[in-house]
């Protein structure tokens, strides 16, 4: 390794876009790989948990990570905060897999993949659009009123209408757009790459519950 070489891969030195796409991809792959570890390894550890426990965990955790990684322009540090992201979301799924049959979990794998791979490309070709969506305003807004819908359900005994998963699929779709646009705008650094990916992976979480949802609906 040269020195420029070295630069591309310190804190402030930017990388060539393909080098930066290429450790967005290689840190996603790990993300999912270490949640498939986890529901593999540790599933019917923490079915065994509270679920209310499990539930307030999982946000402490998963919000501690997001706040570590958003924070810090460190590199391995905003790793350490990915993780912290992508291992109670696997502790969380694997609950909520144990009755789904293996040929299912790839079925929405497989669809979550494809779903993630055309809002890529359309945020390639229209990044402007997805720029212009106001997360807070626009996704953000709905997303809060469909939880809150949600919450009123479980709290009154109700099945959610299946209109709604449907409705926050489409919601994540626009996140997925809006966080790889948004990505491709900052400087192409090791850590922005990382930074990116737990935008990104959380979007990817979320679409597979919900197309899981979706077709246990059927």
């Amino acid at each position: 390794m040269d020195n420029r070489d070295y630069y591309y891969f310190t804190t402030e030195g930017e990388m060539p876009v393909e080098s930066y796409n290429s450790i967005i991809g290689v840190v996603l792959l790990w993300g999912f790989a270490l949640s498939a570890i986890v529901i593999k390894v540790a599933g019917p550890f923490f079915a065994s948990w509270n679920p209310i426990m499990l539930t307030i965990a999982y946000l402490a955790v998963a919000i501690a990570g997001g706040y570590i990684s958003r924070k810090s322009n460190k590199p391995l540090i905003s790793f350490i905060g990915y993780n912290m992201v992508v291992l109670p979301f696997g502790a969380g799924l694997s609950v909520i897999l144990q009755y789904v049959s293996a040929i299912s979990v790839f079925y929405v794998a497989t669809t979550t993949a494809a779903v993630m791979l055309a809002m890529i490309l359309l945020s390639v070709a229209f990044p402007k659009f997805f720029l212009s969506i106001s997360v807070l305003r626009t996704l953000g807004i709905s997303l809060f009123v469909i939880i809150i819908i949600e919450i009123m359900c479980l709290i009154v005994g109700w099945h959610h209408p299946g209109f709604l998963d449907w409705i926050v699929v489409l919601i994540f779709c626009g996140y997925v757009g809006y966080d790889w646009a948004d990505a491709q705008e900052k400087p192409h650094t090791l850590d922005n790459a990382i930074d990116s990916c737990v935008g990104l992976y959380m979007d990817a979480a979320n679409l597979f519950i919900r197309i899981l949802s979706l077709t246990r609906r059927r």
